[in-house]
């Protein structure tokens, strides 16, 4: 069972008000993610160790402080919850700023350049704290690779970091990653809480607003990365007005006036021998390159994958489940999910780990917490089917039953087999939970329900639910 695609957006979730005086302003919260945030501040590092080697940091105390300065004011900010955030200045006259997931944060010198004052830095920085506040990048690879991830991330013998297990899923830090692209809800939410970030750091966020509505005007018909990177949802600076509207009147005395000063400095450092871009350029060839002479493991057999009669059992952070003693288990970092395949019935190719015999058990948050299961299940068919064009419905109704005590829902789903001319049978179990629903996907070939039937089962009729 494959993964899914890019081209799912953020969740927003409104809550009440964190901050006094902020009481009918939008507050979000991280949306469906397959990450912790453990790993997302681990994936945060590795790839800002990446970057580093492929851009030049600006080696200057002064500008970097001034940077760091800016961004440790709005960090401070509970929205930005606490992550070990770092800012950095990169040589690149090109008029961008991203931010990986955890915290490594960095500002182009063109950026810098291009500002009218300290603000319109602060308001970029206090958008870019929010992508990783609301875990944006992870929500998307979460989105994009429901199925592959889990098995991916539970996995402890692939090695190369978390990063380097993404490259089999082939996301890396190209010009188009996952990681740095976002859509156009999160963007929204970056606008409206980095707003709120800003001014309650003592920047006015009318300067955000204005500093984006400037790059509008004068892009033309190649506009700056910016706003490549980081699509207008639509209304952007009417959107960003509105809400400071709503905001209380206060004194915005931010402003360090040391810009004057720090654009002397940018203007005196040599050219970069290599942009971002071009970074981004080569590994993006380099990937091509590879992807042109990527092989197929060999190793898969339909007998060597069939379920044994004998079962044991795997107990999983919130539920319980027996499995044939010949397959083994890969359960996620916290035991909240699992994959359970022979090393024959699963296949680790160019786009990552896809399972074609055996079992994965894991989380869905739907969009909307409030939705029935029956609904919920079929947000989670179209994701999945919106992963795998292969993907078709059963030819039998869903129906409903009960596993484990808990009402549950039964949908059959075919697809194309990692299995040479053979048909894929997916049935997948939805359960409600608390938080969204817990998914069980019995995956085999369609010619094989005479040796999996029994066990399949056995092993819905085993699995016991704790919350």
């Amino acid at each position: 069972m494959r993964g899914m695609r890019k081209g799912t957006t953020a969740v927003a979730f409104f809550l009440c008000a964190v901050v006094p005086g902020f009481a009918q302003l939008p507050q979000f919260k991280p949306g469906f993610n397959l990450f912790s945030k453990d790993q997302d501040v681990q994936l945060g590092k590795e790839s800002a160790g990446q970057i580093e080697k492929q851009v030049e940091v600006v080696n200057n105390k002064e500008l970097t402080d001034y940077i760091a300065n800016i961004g440790k004011k709005l960090a401070a900010q509970p929205q930005a919850d606490k992550y070990p955030y770092t800012f950095k200045v990169v040589n690149d006259k090109s008029i961008n700023a991203f931010a990986l997931p955890g915290g490594p944060a960095f500002v182009h010198t063109g950026l810098i350049a291009a500002a009218d004052n300290e603000a319109q830095i602060a308001g970029v920085l206090a958008h870019e704290i929010t992508h990783v506040a609301l875990r944006h990048g992870t929500n998307q690879v979460s989105k994009a690779n429901l199925i592959q991830l889990p098995a991916m991330l539970a996995s402890q013998k692939l090695g190369g970091g978390i990063l380097g297990q993404l490259g089999q899923l082939g996301i890396g830090l190209g010009a188009n990653s996952l990681l740095l692209k976002f859509s156009r809800t999160a963007e929204t939410q970056a606008d409206l809480m980095g707003a709120q970030i800003a001014a309650q750091a003592g920047y006015d966020p009318v300067e955000m607003a204005r500093f984006f509505e400037k790059l509008e005007a004068g892009g033309g018909q190649r506009g700056p990365q910016f706003l490549s990177d980081h699509p207008n949802p639509g209304n952007r600076m009417k959107a960003i007005q509105d809400m400071i509207k709503q905001m209380p009147q206060r004194n915005y005395a931010g402003d360090s006036g040391q810009l004057a000063r720090m654009k002397t400095l940018v203007a005196g450092i040599p050219a970069p021998k290599k942009t971002m871009a071009q970074a981004q350029a080569q590994e993006q060839a380099q990937g091509q390159q590879q992807g042109g002479t990527a092989t197929t493991p060999a190793g898969l057999s339909l007998p060597n994958s069939r379920p044994s009669g004998r079962m044991q059992q795997f107990q999983g952070k919130e539920f319980r489940i027996s499995y044939p003693e010949n397959w083994q288990t890969a359960p996620s970092q916290d035991n909240s999910s699992v994959t359970i395949a022979p090393p024959s019935g699963a296949q680790q190719g160019q786009n990552g780990l896809s399972v074609g015999y055996g079992t994965i058990v894991a989380f869905y948050k739907p969009q909307n917490a409030n939705v029935s299961l029956w609904q919920a299940t079929d947000e989670l068919v179209s994701q999945l089917r919106g992963g795998d064009p292969s993907m078709r419905a059963g030819r039998d109704m869903p129906v409903e039953t009960r596993v484990g005590g808990k009402s549950a829902i039964v949908t059959s789903l075919y697809a194309n087999s990692i299995f040479q001319g053979q048909t894929e049978l997916d049935r997948l179990v939805t359960v409600a939970h608390p938080s969204g629903i817990m998914y069980i996907v019995f995956i085999s070939p369609d010619s094989e329900r005479q040796y999996v039937d029994q066990a399949f089962n056995q092993m819905l009729r085993s699995v016991q639910f704790s919350f």
